[in-house]
Order: C-alpha cells, then sequence, then structure tokens
C-alpha cells in the first residue's frame, strides 16, 4: 500500500530542498520526523509538513500504523519561477528569480 502528499509550489529552491529530501529517503517515518525537526534548514521544516500530511493520510484514509510506515520517495521537483528585476546601473536592469518547489513524498509499509 502506498500513500501519498503533495506540496505545490513551496517558496523555496529545489536545489535546496533537495538536500534534506535526501536525508529522509528511505527512513523509518519516526526517524524522518526527527531529521525534519532537528534540522535547522528551512526546508526541512516544509518537507515535515508534507509528511505529516502524508502520515495524516496513511492514518485515517487507509488504517494504517505509523510505526510500519517507510519513506519510499522524497521528490521535490520546480514549480513556476516567479521573474522579478532589480535596477542596475545606466538604466539596464538585473534579473531576479523567485524560485518555487513541488514537493511529493510516497510513504510504503514495511
Amino acid at each position: 500500500m502506498e500513500v501519498q502528499a503533495i506540496t505545490k509550489y513551496v517558496r523555496i529552491s529545489p536545489e535546496k530542498a533537495r538536500h534534506v529530501a535526501r536525508l529522509i529517503h528511505g527512513k523509518p517515518v519516526n526517524e524522518a520526523l526527527a531529521i525534519c525537526d532537528l534540522s535547522p534548514r528551512k526546508a526541512a521544516s516544509l518537507l515535515g509538513k508534507t509528511l505529516r500530511s502524508a502520515v495524516a493520510n496513511a492514518e485515517n484514509n487507509f488504517d494504517l500504523d505509523k510505526d510500519n510506515l517507510t519513506v519510499k520517495s522524497a521528490e521535490v521537483g520546480p514549480g513556476p519561477t516567479m521573474k522579478r528585476f532589480i535596477a542596475k546601473a545606466r538604466g539596464s536592469a538585473g534579473r531576479i528569480r523567485k524560485r518555487t518547489s513541488n514537493f511529493r513524498i510516497i510513504l510504503t509499509e514495511e
């Protein structure tokens, strides 16, 4: 049985979020939640919310036990990029790209 949770348009770049996603991939849910709670990165708290949502989906929709769940995959994909500019010298403009991410966490029973 596989259970998933998706969070879209999170305001962090995918490159930064993938560091934490690699840490929780393949771990039991309790250990992955501890990693997300104790890591000082912004992406850890955002991925922790998605992980808690996936656990709640498993418990409420499929009557699965939290202790038997494992993170099968934690994927971070790119979302839409907000394009902004900042004024530069001699009337030119510098580009600012505010990247967003889409998180997808899949849990499975051991």
